[in-house]
């Protein structure tokens, strides 16, 4: 388990093992289209990985599908478990499950909800916590964790193709 201050100031824990901080109602879904990052433009906080809460009577990798795809027109391919991090923020805390996903397709769409729509990144900035294009989401030790486990998961892939 790892353990860090976020871009706000609470402490996180991060771990890869799936329930170490018990059943995740959040879910953050790092996406790849055409070998292209994925993002979503947050009408407030800007640049970010789609996702969000799990609504009543879902799993979290249906919520993970339902936000790809409503916040980026995306349908998801197989999800891959990257890890789950919890925040200590005021009043509690809340777990967050991290998945990984190749898309299927990438369609427009009338409505994002929340968002504005997806946003192709070839590649995401070296200094991302500099950048004010990017949300303080993406600005703490999570993204650079979660890259590292996505690495870790496409060579076992590989190994086992």
């Amino acid at each position: 388990m790892i353990s860090f201050f976020d871009f706000n100031g609470h402490k996180v824990e991060f771990s890869s093992e799936n329930g170490v901080f018990g059943e995740a109602h959040h879910v953050l879904v790092l996406c790849r289209w055409k070998n292209q990052w994925v993002l979503t433009r947050h009408s407030v906080r800007g640049l970010e990985f789609p996702g969000g809460k799990r609504e009543a009577g879902e799993t979290i990798e249906q919520a993970a599908i339902r936000e790809v795809l409503e916040e980026t027109g995306g349908v998801a391919g197989e999800l891959f478990f990257i890890g789950q991090y919890r925040v200590h923020a005021l009043g509690g805390f809340f777990v967050k499950a991290l998945c990984y996903t190749e898309l299927v397709s990438l369609k427009s769409k009338e409505d994002y909800l929340e968002t504005e729509g997806p946003v192709l990144k070839k590649r995401l900035p070296e200094n991302i916590q500099g950048d004010p294009e990017f949300s303080f989401i993406m600005k703490d030790q999570i993204l650079p964790l979660s890259l590292k486990r996505v690495e870790e998961l496409k060579r076992t892939a590989g190994k086992e193709s």
